[in-house]
Order: structure tokens, then C-alpha cells, then sequence
């Protein structure tokens, strides 16, 4: 054989492979576990550049075409689909998704270089003002017939996720709310898959919640970091995490939603969370409540070491449609000692019995301060002086996290929790799923009123109202 017909063979081999990569497609173990769940609604949350993209377009690419490896023990489909593909939009579908699905959209020689084969590419539509983006393709079943492939974005608005069933819904990014309602509904009636490949660079969403805190049956979550990507060399870590802001560190490189970008407390969350340490008797605490009813009553315990000057968050307590008798008694049992500081609607009087809420807890033998909560006043000025701003008390949570002065243990994760998803729209804060973080926010903006165990104080007749008891 010659040289140059051995250089024809070896380009012929090379073109064929990079033509038909579904067949020589070697997963990693993450790829291959989530390949191989059955949920119908998944979700990858993996790190960034370690290929679930791709892994999302290769899933896509089996069931389009019913070419599914001898490993394969997922979901299968034996006839030809139909199949949503979305992106957040037109101009990031036909980047990430058309790119992994059907090769570089501006190259028209590299058509069959992404996950479907070459060869069982079929007819294609073009979107219209939208450059080198396709609307719909379809694709070659080996059953014989023809699988339909719709790419969608997010900012066409729900009314363009209606109306069709579907098998299969690929959403590659995370989808608003309304848009994985609607992926779900369509998919409903074929008994179909929808799954998630996306890095979770808005933190604890509602959607990344369900997944992480509420997992129900029918619905598969699966992490992925750098190490589960053994391409990602250390150099290429090195060079990546050099560029991040700490906050984004964990987020980027373990797919781990964090306190970051557009939530109200910007931070790593290493540098707030703690181990749990055992507290010294001389260490004054506080407890705050926020009163609730279809949202959780809410309270959290925190303990003050004046010497350094670090707030310790080590309790909590939520619970939601309970009469106070039980909110009370699981506050007693954490120590009756500690002052509960309670905000402004604990006055209102309860219909029925006429008594406030503040007054039944009491009633109930809780140790409510006797002025409900008002930030700290200015030097000089009285005691509730300082108003109720939300802005304040978040301002000053904030310094004291990016100043290590506020420590959460580790166990507290219904605060957590809260924390990951607390954020702001058009530059004011959501308050919803805020329960725990606003009773945080009345314990350490009130600390000045903590106490330690045993102590008495004694107090003129000019001091007595700074008295935090009733």
C-alpha cells in the first residue's frame, strides 16, 4: 500500500469517527450514571467544562435515533420521538445545543460532528433572523421512520412551549418556573423525559430546590465537579479558579449552588459556615422569632462572644400551621433563659382570645423581651430608636459575613437553605422563603439585649427601660 493511499485510508477513518461520535462515544462514569437513571425528570448539575453538555446532547442523539449502546439500561424509546431542545436563547440554543447536536452552525462542513450521525441527519428548517439557527430537524430511527427534533428558547415565552406533546425535553441552562412547568405538562401524556444539564450560577432556586431539598419519586438529581472529569487537567483548574471570585469558586468547579451573584449576600459560603463548637457559659445568647402561620413561625438562637466579637447562629426551629403552645415548647426546651426578641406584628391581638401574639407566648412562659425589635439606636439616642429597616439589618448581616464576624454551624439547614435562595429582583428583595433569615436578622441586630445563663441584672430606676424583660 502506499503512503498516499494510507493517508486517504487514515482521513477517511478520521471523517467517519468525527461523523458518527454517538458510536464512539466513551462516557464518563458521572455521563454513564445519569444515562442510565429512569426518573423522568432529571437533573445534571455539574461544574463548568466538563463536558455535560455534550452528555445532554448524547442522551438527545440515542433516543433520536434508537441507537443505544450495550451499556445502556435508561429509559429507551423503540420508535421515532419527538423531542424538545431549549436554550435560555435563539442565539445560545444554536451555540450550545445545535453545536453538540449537529456541529459548528457557521460551518457547514461540520454538519454530523455533533452527537447525531451524519448519515441520519435528515431535512432541516432554518429559524428565521436568527443566523445559522435551526428551528426543527429530523432525524433517522432505526426502526425505520423519522424522529422530529424542535429547538426552543426560554425567551420566546411560554405561549411557544405549548400545545404539542412530546417524548423527550432537553433543557440545557436553567429554565424559569413557568418554562419547566410547561416541558413537564407537554411530556405528561407520552409517559416522556424531561431532564436538566446546567451549572447553577443562581444559587438555590426554586427549581434547583425541589432537586437538592425535595426530592419526589419520578425525579433523579446527579452532581458532577472537575474531579469526575478526568480531561480537566490542573492547570486548566488552576488557570479557571485564578479568574473566579471566591464565592463562585465552588459553584464553577463542583456544580455546588452558592451565596453569589444576584442574591443579597454575595459571599463563600466556607467563609460563613462553621463547625458546631461547644459554647462557653460566658458566652451571652439571643433567640429571634418571626410569627407565622401559612409560612413557617420561624426562630434561630445565637450565641455572641464579645472578646472577637463573632455572632454564632448554632439553632433553629421552623414549623408552619402550629398553635403557639406548640412553638413555645419547643422554645422553652432550648432554654428558657434566653430572651426571644419578636417583631412588630407580635402585637396584633388574636381575634378570638383578644390577647396579642406576643402576650399568649408569654402566657405560654416564653421570655419575651418587653419591646418587640428595633435595629440598634444611633450613640446618644434611645432604646427603639433605630426603626425596623430590612436594608439596615441586612447591610450590617452582610458586613459581619465578609468580615468573618458571623458564623453559621454547619447542621443549620433550613437557614442554609434560605440563604442560597434569597435574592433580589429589580434591586428589591423577595421575601418569600425568608423565614429563618429574618429571624437571624432580629437575633443579631439584637444583641446588645443577649444574656448569659444565671445572670441578674440590677437595674435603677433610670435603666429600667433598657430591661429586656416584660
Amino acid at each position: 500500500m502506499s503512503l498516499e493511499r494510507a493517508v486517504e485510508i487514515a482521513k477517511e477513518l478520521e471523517r467517519r469517527k468525527a461523523t458518527n461520535r454517538l458510536k464512539h462515544y466513551e462516557p464518563y462514569k458521572y455521563q454513564v450514571d445519569f444515562h442510565n437513571t429512569k426518573a423522568s425528570q432529571r437533573l445534571l448539575m455539574a461544574g463548568n467544562r466538563i463536558g455535560k453538555s455534550f452528555c445532554g446532547a448524547a442522551e438527545m442523539a440515542f433516543h433520536l435515533t434508537g441507537k443505544y449502546p450495550d451499556w445502556w439500561k435508561g429509559r429507551k424509546f423503540d420508535k421515532p420521538i419527538r423531542a424538545w431542545v431549549g436554550g435560555v436563547s435563539n442565539e445560545t440554543t444554536r451555540d450550545v445545543c445545535q453545536k453538540e447536536l449537529v456541529g459548528q452552525p457557521d460551518d457547514p462542513s461540520a454538519k454530523g460532528t455533533g452527537s447525531i450521525p451524519l448519515d441520519d441527519i435528515g431535512e432541516t428548517t432554518r429559524k428565521p433572523g436568527v443566523p445559522n439557527a435551526m428551528n426543527s430537524l429530523v432525524v433517522k430511527h432505526i426502526s425505520g421512520g423519522w424522529s422530529r427534533l424542535a429547538f426552543k428558547a426560554y425567551e420566546m415565552g411560554r405561549e411557544k412551549w405549548m400545545g404539542e406533546a412530546v417524548d423527550v425535553v432537553w433543557l440545557d441552562e436553567e429554565p424559569p418556573t413557568q418554562i419547566y412547568t410547561q416541558a413537564l405538562t407537554r411530556t405528561a401524556d407520552r409517559g416522556g423525559i424531561v431532564y436538566m444539564t446546567f451549572t447553577p450560577e443562581s444559587g438555590m432556586t426554586e427549581t434547583v430546590a425541589q432537586f437538592v431539598n425535595d426530592l419526589r419519586p419520578g425525579q433523579a438529581l446527579l452532581q458532577a465537579g472537575w474531579d469526575d472529569a478526568p480531561h480537566m487537567t490542573k492547570e486548566a483548574r488552576e488557570q479557571i479558579l485564578a479568574a473566579l471570585p471566591p464565592h463562585e469558586r465552588k459553584m464553577r468547579e463542583q456544580g455546588i449552588p452558592q451565596l453569589g451573584s444576584g442574591l443579597v449576600f454575595p459571599v463563600a459560603e466556607d467563609d460563613i459556615v462553621c463547625e458546631p463548637v461547644d459554647i462557653p457559659d460566658h458566652w451571652p445568647r439571643i433567640c429571634g422569632i418571626d410569627f407565622g402561620w401559612d409560612h413557617p413561625t420561624a426562630a434561630v438562637w445565637v450565641t455572641w462572644d464579645r472578646d472577637s466579637d463573632i455572632a454564632y447562629v448554632y439553632d433553629s426551629y421552623a414549623m408552619r400551621q402550629e398553635s403557639v403552645p406548640i412553638h413555645a415548647s419547643a422554645i422553652k426546651a432550648r432554654g428558657n433563659w434566653i430572651p426571644v426578641i419578636w417583631p412588630m406584628d407580635g402585637r396584633q391581638a388574636d381575634k378570638g382570645s383578644g390577647k396579642s401574639l406576643t402576650e399568649q407566648y408569654r402566657t405560654e412562659g416564653v421570655s419575651m423581651t418587653k419591646e418587640h425589635f428595633s435595629n440598634p439606636p444611633q450613640q446618644g439616642q434611645k432604646e427603639g430608636s433605630g426603626g425596623n429597616s430590612v436594608e439596615a439589618g441586612i447591610m450590617e448581616l452582610y458586613t459581619r459575613m465578609q468580615t468573618k464576624r458571623l458564623k453559621i454551624f454547619k447542621n443549620q439547614d433550613k437557614l442554609l437553605t434560605e440563604l442560597r435562595m434569597y435574592h433580589r429582583k429589580n434591586g428589591k428583595i423577595v421575601a418569600s422563603h425568608d423565614d429563618v433569615i429574618s429571624a437571624m436578622r432580629y437575633a443579631v441586630m439584637s444583641l446588645r439585649k443577649a444574656r448569659v445563663k444565671n445572670y441578674e441584672p440590677m437595674f435603677t430606676q433610670a435603666e429600667s427601660e433598657f430591661n429586656v424583660f416584660a
